[in-house]
């Protein structure tokens, strides 16, 4: 829940703090049972090798009060009413704990990976999602289906095929974004936005806040209904042997996602523009190894948050500086009433 100041935004309720998953459905039970026990509010599975939905179903059939999160689902794969379904059902089959992340991907995977097509992104995510509105507009309100867009058009909508409501409200939709044009589409048309963990303090304060509140003022929405949700790249450990395998991790991920020309505008505001160009050429030529070296120290903790676990949550709130709803933190090896104890400073930090 957010509210206005001078300079931007506060939050002033609890942080919600989630925990990534991966999707094996052969232990998603057990785990999502385990991280609701530790106090978690929310477990979170991306779309990678697997669909992140069923085993969502099946954390829903487990668990009681933790929420279930897309991290994220790839829109332009599916199309607005086959999404709509899939949000709707697992909404249902949770009571109303599902919050649907979604994520535009990119053009390549969209066209030849999914064979769909790819249109300019914002402006098919902006109808992907006013669609999906029209749509639980119809089953929940009773309102006549009538969408035409350029990329989507839904016009039909029999009662046989109106899924029964259950008394709930629509699930929440939450959009992944990363530059000022999709994050302002985030503020105007979504619940919610999910900051890529390729992001940094000042990027957040400098380019993400501002588009949030000038799209925000363009739907004329309150912003108490808006949730930031920043879950940043983490490499944490107590042993120092450990500490360095896990930098090094996170090195290979800021190598990875910094050849994303999406992202280049985060390495940009810290005067990196460059690096992305190298990193492209080593990464044609398969040489990870020599794109991690790139990754100076301070690169990494600009972008990632480093240190043993009770230095990594103070510095994500220092980081968060009352910015943020909703956050990840995920470190292994730690007994769960020392995780548990994380998390709650984590939650009572205001974000």
């Amino acid at each position: 829940m957010l509210i206005e100041l001078a300079w931007g935004f506060d939050f002033v309720a609890i942080m919600k703090v989630d925990s990534n998953v991966d999707s094996d459905m052969n232990t998603i039970a057990s785990r999502a049972k385990e991280l609701e026990e530790i106090g978690y509010s929310g477990l979170r599975i991306a779309e990678l090798n697997h669909d992140p939905f069923m085993p969502l179903a099946i954390a829903a059939s487990k668990t009681d009060s933790i929420e279930l999160i897309t991290s994220v689902a790839v829109a332009f794969s599916r199309n607005p009413m086959s999404m709509a379904t899939l949000a709707h059902d697992l909404n249902a089959f949770s009571n109303g704990r599902f919050i649907l992340g979604l994520g535009s991907q990119v053009k390549p995977h969209i066209e030849r990976r999914f064979s769909m097509p790819w249109h300019k992104a914002a402006a098919q995510m902006r109808e992907f999602i006013e669609a999906m509105h029209a749509i639980f507009s119809c089953w929940y309100e009773g309102e006549r289906l009538q969408y035409e867009g350029e990329y989507y058009q839904h016009t039909l909508m029999p009662d046989t095929f109106k899924p029964d409501t259950q008394g709930l409200s629509p699930p929440r939709i939450t959009l992944s974004a990363t530059g000022p044009l999709m994050t302002k589409l985030a503020a105007e048309i979504a619940d919610g936005m999910m900051m890529h963990p390729f992001s940094s303090e000042r990027y957040l304060k400098e380019v993400t806040l501002p588009a949030i509140k000038s799209g925000l003022h363009n739907s004329g929405r309150d912003l108490e209904s808006f949730e930031l949700d920043y879950a940043p790249m983490i490499a944490s450990a107590d042993s120092e042997e450990e500490l360095q395998r896990a930098i090094g991790f996170i090195k290979s991920r800021i190598a990875f996602y910094g050849c994303t020309v999406a992202y280049r505008p985060v390495l940009e505001i810290h005067g990196w523009g460059a690096l992305q160009d190298e990193l492209i050429a080593l990464n044609r030529q398969h040489r990870t190894k020599e794109m991690s070296e790139l990754i100076t120290d301070e690169i990494l903790e600009t972008i990632a948050i480093v240190g043993k676990p009770e230095a990594v949550v103070d510095k994500m709130i220092k980081r968060f500086d009352g910015c943020i709803g909703r956050t990840g933190f995920a470190v292994g090896g730690l007994e769960p009433d020392r995780k548990r104890e994380l998390i709650e400073k984590l939650r009572l930090s205001d974000g």
